[in-house]
């Protein structure tokens, strides 16, 4: 927690580097008059680090000797592992939150968007849309069976794997659980449900862990991955997650099942993952992140016919600013009142 804040009339220094609008800044002011609110974007002039107290902001830092009173940096995204290294970071009176949670609908919606694309098989209609013929080939003489090649095993009934329970895996769950789907995971501490300590949107996730039929510690996620028809990841990347799914993960998957990466690109081994689809030993990916981003136009990935790309765009919202400003403004009141900030990053995890 940061520092107790003994006097309440001092008054707090708050830059935000972002280019919130008026209505948004007007919104964060009215959380306390103690706050000395100040937009700086896209540049933060020397003089105004030097008095600077929190911080909202997406990749611009101070150094350490820059700021001598910074307490709190609260980052615009959930992942923060592009900014890791940054010696700020690296003070210990300094705490770090990120914007975990308002991400959770949006991308749902995008992997449920990703695992119906397939099963709908809306890849090949469109290709086939694109020629103005569908090439359908007959499967007996009975009539219309030539459609078949478009039938769907719905997603009722089928698996879904989660790997990574935070604020978008329970979303996920939540829905994939309404529609009948049956839900299994894998999270670092299988031992506590629960989310702890954790921005959530209302009405959204899982917040006491009781959906999933199973919850697998990440060690034996190649025996959870054999029972899935889908494998979705929303899992950190840290030095322990990078690569999780790689050929012994890959090779337990059934034939047909689909992989889905809305986390980092870095938490699959890339090369292991293009043998397993050009082989067929999986039905096939959506990718939304890749280990080196843009993706290299000589990937093989591009050109393979049961993969879906995106560049990196499963949590863009319309109203992302909005998202963010209200979570922002709901720790600004902790902070103001001395209470636990939500979405802390623990050093000691990664994340």
């Amino acid at each position: 927690m940061t520092q107790p804040i003994t006097d309440p009339q001092r008054m707090i220094n708050v830059i935000v580097a972002m280019d919130f609008s008026d209505a948004i800044m007007e919104d964060i002011r009215a959380v306390s008059p103690r706050l000395h609110l100040e937009r700086q974007f896209p540049n933060v002039p020397e003089k105004a680090w030097a008095e600077v107290e929190i911080l909202y902001t997406n990749r611009n830092l101070p150094l350490p000797e820059q700021s001598p009173h910074l307490r709190w940096i609260q980052f615009h995204s959930a992942g923060i592992d592009h900014a890791l290294k940054q010696p700020i970071l690296q003070a210990a009176d300094v705490e770090v939150t990120n914007t975990s949670g308002i991400h959770a609908v949006q991308m749902t919606e995008f992997c449920l968007m990703m695992m119906m694309a397939f099963t709908y098989k809306l890849p090949l209609m469109l290709k086939q849309q694109a020629t103005a013929l569908w090439e359908h080939k007959p499967v007996d003489n009975t009539p219309f069976s030539s459609w078949q090649t478009y039938n769907p095993r719905e997603l009722r009934g089928q698996t879904l794997g989660i790997v990574g329970y935070g604020s978008v895996g329970r979303e996920l769950a939540r829905a994939a659980d309404a529609l009948g789907m049956t839900i299994l995971a894998a999270k670092r501490d299988v031992m506590h449900p629960a989310e702890v300590n954790g921005y959530v949107e209302a009405g959204t996730g899982d917040p006491e862990g009781e959906i999933p039929r199973r919850i697998y510690p990440i060690e034996a996620l190649s025996t959870m991955a054999k029972a899935c028809d889908f494998l979705v990841l929303t899992i950190p990347l840290t030095p322990k997650t990078r690569h999780l799914i790689n050929e012994d993960v890959l090779s337990a998957m059934k034939k047909t099942a689909i992989l889905v990466n809305v986390a980092r690109g870095g938490v699959v081994d890339e090369a292991a993952l293009i043998s397993a689809l050009a082989a067929g030993k999986i039905g096939g990916a959506a990718l939304d992140v890749f280990e080196e981003e843009p993706l290299p136009t000589g990937s093989p990935l591009w050109n393979l016919e049961n993969v879906i790309i995106s560049p990196h765009i499963s949590g863009n919202s319309a109203r992302y600013h909005e998202k963010a400003a209200a979570l922002f403004i709901e720790n600004l009141e902790r902070y103001v009142e001395n209470r636990p900030l939500l979405n802390v990053f623990k050093r000691e995890n990664g994340y």
